[in-house]
């Protein structure tokens, strides 16, 4: 049995009742829609987040019906926010799979988006608990934000770890600290014990998108991206900014400039990757991520064990040890 079969055990059955509900949500008679969201399904994707709201409501709780629906209409908005950032990134990959504005276009996939979105809004109000409503939505603003925090920090000259960690905060670890809070919340779980589920969330998203970073300065098919695709976006993440703010080679601080503003050549990028590897910067990301995913584990210590317990710490062993 493979860790991800492993770790989902405590909540098969919710699992399965999970995919029914999502599965009825993207029902419809629009021919080009349910082209569109066939392809999206393809991915098979691990259900990451979905597996996490039920582990952690069952930490605290029971699995409830606002608990499922609050799965679904996250998956709802993460499957929505990747089809409009793959918009805006020009992106024509997704996992190995070419994303829908390959496929399609652009509008299609903006407008695709705006349905799934719509989906989600329908789906949390389903909860019929405006705590976990209100989370949601802000979490689409925070969504946008970070979006809109990395797009500006473009034109920043300053290669800044500070501004890196405040774009995954508000990015990928929102969705994840979300996703954990609105469980606690759906099983009535106390303040303290729903501040706890928030962290968790938090700390574990981080190492997630540092792990997902690290990636992209090697080459594997597996991981569904080219190595360097995301300098080709303009985007610089943690291990180059660290060996930028540690080095004083002039020559990488100008392809950095250059990759910022999008004129870095895919030579210069390859160059600039390898000088990274070369002087720490891999080492340097793994011990950040490492660092809070000793923060994140040491969360629990305080919770009684239990198999939701056990496998949420395998949750987070599995989020830094993964291949892709």
């Amino acid at each position: 049995m493979d860790r991800l079969s492993i770790i989902k055990q405590p909540v098969t059955d919710e699992l399965a009742e999970f995919k029914r509900i999502f599965d009825s949500s993207l029902i419809t008679s629009n021919p080009l829609l349910e082209e569109v969201i066939g392809h999206i399904r393809q991915r098979d994707g691990k259900m990451m987040r979905p597996i996490l709201v039920l582990l952690m409501a069952k930490l605290f709780g029971r699995v409830r019906h606002s608990t499922l629906y609050a799965a679904v209409a996250l998956e709802l908005l993460h499957t929505a926010s990747l089809l409009h950032d793959d918009v805006v990134d020009e992106s024509t990959q997704r996992r190995g799979q070419l994303s829908v504005n390959a496929i399609f276009n652009n509008k299609v996939a903006v407008l695709v988006g705006d349905f799934l979105l719509a989906s989600c809004l329908v789906i949390a109000g389903k909860t019929k608990d405006m705590d976990i409503i209100k989370q949601i939505s802000l979490l689409g603003q925070n969504l946008a934000e970070g979006e809109l925090l990395q797009l500006s920090n473009i034109s920043n000259p300053c290669f800044s770890e500070e501004v890196y960690l405040n774009v995954i905060r508000q990015k990928t670890a929102a969705l994840f600290s979300t996703c954990t809070l609105v469980a606690a919340l759906s099983v009535e779980a106390d303040p303290q014990q729903c501040a706890v589920a928030r962290l968790w969330g938090e700390y574990m998203g981080i190492c997630f998108q540092i792990r997902d970073d690290i990636f992209d300065y090697f080459d594997s098919a597996e991981i569904g991206k080219p190595t360097g695709n995301d300098m080709l976006e303009g985007k610089l993440t943690l291990p180059v900014i660290y060996v930028l703010n540690s080095t004083d080679t002039g020559w990488a601080k100008e392809i950095a400039i250059k990759v910022k503003n999008d004129k870095a050549t895919p030579d210069e990028i390859k160059k600039l990757i390898a000088f990274t590897k070369d002087n720490g910067g891999i080492e340097y990301a793994e011990k950040i991520m490492y660092d809070y995913h000793a923060k994140a584990a040491g969360l629990l210590c305080a919770v009684a064990d239990s198999p939701a317990k056990f496998s949420l710490l395998a949750y987070l062993d599995y989020v830094i040890d993964r291949n892709k």
